[in-house]
């Protein structure tokens, strides 16, 4: 078993330098993370501007000293998201040439580096973190797409490449993906993937587009077009901001850090655990309408059928101005087509637990703090657009063989419900 201490740092709101926040202390046995302890320094618990490094595992007016993670999990929620996901990985295990499988997780902390997601970072001592290197340019993208290629081939990155390894390590999911500067903010940007039988940057990016009409919150999007007919989508990072040619950063956790759950535990999870994550740690004046915006995607999700909505793929943002969490920007959305009459969103959504049915989130409306009324209106607001999906997908250029292959995951609203939404208008 190793012992392995890191310093947890987090850069305050308004402030430009990380400060450290405490001590994490992590026992592996091997890959393995067996148990993890964190303790809050004592100058950082009496600055004025604190806050929670984990809401739910860490509360400022809780234990300070040795505290344990929340629940069964082994590493806390914040840490957890500040470390790669699945994609991250997979660039470190290649940068240092590791088999997959192999590294514990504070290698993984060790590496994802300063663009890590939110305002955490880790050292190994008091001397400080290097100076981040500069991200990448939106003309280096076919670069960077090489070198995400290369990295799914399990082919080593060749030293031109190399710049691609300044942000991809910090980026979560599963397919592949980079950090870019353009215009003055961050992106995202997301690759094909190997396997892919449809243009999932065409379609993550009109559905998001059609997202907004729907009136959710979503951030900027672009569709760019590389040689050989390989399209990107670069998504505006909502954790950064652009401050005198520079970048602050926002304390973000997940959904899956803000209920307390392991990652096994999602599944079983619900929009009903995120509405209740709102209530508990929300600002005074945020909370009604996060709930109103999460009810309102979760209608979302059954009418494009995206069921990929796990706890990793709702998150929080920290609203200094006001001391509490706001529900961050949509994103990872994703129409899947589907022949089956029958269909399901990774969450639960009403009394007829994952069912993807509109008549099944106006009864569990409640949750969200609507009435019945409420909530049938917010439906129909919602259908309303996305009945009209294929002509805003023109619109938008998408290519008529991939609104084909699409057609099946925009059921018609009548088809899941609607008709008895409507009649509590």
């Amino acid at each position: 078993m190793a012992h392995v201490e890191r310093i947890v740092t987090i850069e305050l709101p308004g402030e430009r330098k990380p400060v450290p926040a405490g001590l994490l202390d992590m026992q592996e046995i091997g890959a393995t993370t067996a148990f993890s302890r964190f303790s809050y320094g004592l100058r950082y618990v009496d600055r004025p501007n604190a806050m929670s490094v984990d809401p739910m595992s860490l509360p400022l007016g809780g234990s300070l000293i040795d505290v344990a993670p929340y629940g069964a999990l082994e590493l806390f929620g914040a840490l957890r998201d500040a470390t790669p996901d699945f994609w991250g990985r997979r660039v470190i295990e290649n940068k240092l040439r590791a088999v997959p499988g192999s590294l514990p997780e504070s290698v993984f902390l060790d590496h994802a580096g300063p663009n890590r997601v939110g305002a955490l970072d880790v050292q190994k001592d008091q001397k400080g973190a290097p100076l981040p290197s500069a991200l990448p340019k939106h003309i280096e993208l076919e670069y960077l797409m090489e070198a995400a290629d290369r990295v799914e081939e399990g082919l080593p990155v060749p030293a031109q490449l190399e710049h691609f390894f300044t942000g991809a390590p910090s980026l979560g999911g599963a397919r592949p993906k980079a950090l870019i500067v353009d215009d003055g903010y961050q992106w995202i940007a997301k690759f094909p993937a190997r396997g892919d039988v449809l243009d999932m940057a065409w379609l993550e990016y009109a559905t998001l587009e059609l997202a907004r009409r729907a009136g959710l919150n979503v951030p900027s999007v672009r569709l760019v077009s590389l040689p050989g007919k390989r399209n990107v989508m670069l998504i505006q990072r909502f954790d950064r901001r652009t401050e005198a040619e520079s970048f602050s950063k926002r304390h973000m956790i997940s959904a899956l850090t803000a209920t307390g759950l392991h990652e096994q535990q999602s599944h079983t999870s619900s929009y009903a655990d995120i509405a209740r994550a709102i209530e508990r740690f929300g600002t005074a004046g945020g909370v009604a309408d996060d709930r109103i915006e999460l009810f309102k995607r979760m209608v979302f999700n059954i009418l494009v059928s995206n069921d990929d909505d796990h706890l990793r793929n709702h998150a929080f943002l920290y609203d200094a101005e006001n001391h509490g969490w706001r529900l961050s920007p949509l994103y990872d959305v994703v129409p899947r087509p589907s022949s089956t009459h029958e269909r399901f969103l990774h969450l639960g959504v009403g009394p007829d637990g994952r069912a993807s049915h509109l008549s099944n989130a106006l009864r569990g409306c409640g949750q969200f703090g609507l009435s019945t009324r409420q909530a049938a209106a917010l439906i129909d607001d919602v259908a309303s657009v996305t009945r009209e999906w294929m002509g805003y997908f023109e619109e938008a250029g998408v290519p008529g063989v991939l609104i084909e292959q699409v057609r099946s995951a925009f059921p018609r609203p009548s088809d899941v419900g609607l008709a008895e939404v409507v009649k509590h208008l």
